[in-house]
This record gives structure tokens, sequence and C-alpha cells, in this order.
């Protein structure tokens, strides 16, 4: 079951993935156009490397789903069957802890716990935790840095759900992906 709902997150991962890399096309064709005429449009930039950014985390949650993240193999290549195995559950372990781990700071960055003790309120929550990342916005777009961020926590809960189906199913990790005919 694990694993069927990690499939179905990655496909949504890599369809919304698939959809700002269609926007960052566009938006690098707009500004190219707009440049070209001598109108620029100032704000398309961090647009596009806003949307650049989301699409990675979202691409590389979902390719550690497939166990198609990048990896170093000349060790597990050269490790008989049964210890590549081991291998490759050992880096499902370590990917879990690192997803645990993002998970905590992000929990620790967002504070959600601590906002709403202050009520909601960002100006008692800035005050009584010195975390300020609700009051800064974008420097062109002007949409609050948060929002932006966002990404953060999605990427980790994917990595962790990921990760999880990857560690409980029984069947053994291929250290190598797909291969590619030539």
């Amino acid at each position: 079951m694990l694993l069927k709902i990690s499939n179905l997150w990655a496909r949504v991962e890599l369809a919304a993935a698939a959809v700002l890399a269609v926007g960052v096309t566009l938006l690098i064709l707009l500004n190219v156009v707009t440049r070209t005429a001598g109108a620029p449009i100032y704000w398309v930039d961090e647009a596009a490397i806003y949307t650049m950014v989301w699409m990675t985390f979202l691409g590389a949650s979902a390719a550690i789903q497939m166990r198609q993240q990048v990896a170093i193999t000349i060790l597990t290549d050269a490790l008989p069957e049964g210890a590549r195995r081991v291998a490759g559950k050992l880096v499902d372990v370590a990917v879990f802890v690192f997803a645990c781990a993002m998970v905590w700071f992000c929990w620790r960055w967002f504070n959600p716990w601590a906002l709403a003790k202050a009520g909601w309120d960002l100006m008692a929550f800035q005050g009584s935790t010195f975390n300020f990342i609700y009051a800064e916005p974008t420097s062109t777009l002007g949409v609050p840095k948060w929002v932006i961020w966002l990404v953060m926590p999605l990427f980790s809960a994917g990595v962790f759900l990921h990760a999880l189906a990857h560690l409980v199913s029984f069947s053994p990790p291929e250290t190598r992906g797909p291969e590619v005919a030539t």
C-alpha cells in the first residue's frame, strides 16, 4: 500500500515538474522576446529561477522514488549480488535518515507550532522566535518568500515517503538505473 502511495505521489511530482519545465521555457522565451523588443519585464528572471527551483526539487524527489538519483557505483558494481543488495539497503537507510533530518529542519524553519501559539500574529511570532521567514518578500515578484520556500517541506515529505516505501518494500534495491540502449 505504501509503495502504491509513493508511486502515485511520484507521478504527481513528475507531472508538476513537467508543467514547471514548460513554465520555465515560456518565461525564458518571454524574457528573450521582451528584451529584444527593448521592453524587458523585470520580474520574469526571478519567476524563471523560482520555477526552475520548484521543478528541480520535485523532480529530485521523484528520482529518489524511481531509484534514479545520482550515484557513484564503482564500488557496488564490483560487489557480488548479495553484497550489492545490502549496499542498496544501506543507501535506502541513508536516504531515509536524510529525509527525516530534512522534515525536522523544515519543521524547525517554518515553525508552525510557534506561529499557531502566537495566534497567527506574524509580529508576535517574529518577536518571540526571532524567525523572520514569513516577513521577507521576493525581490521583484513581491510574493512572500515562504511561499517559494514551501518546496522544501514538499520535497522533504516526498523523499520521506519514497524512502520509507523503499525501506519497507521486500523488493531488492537496484544499485544501477535502467540500461540505455545504444
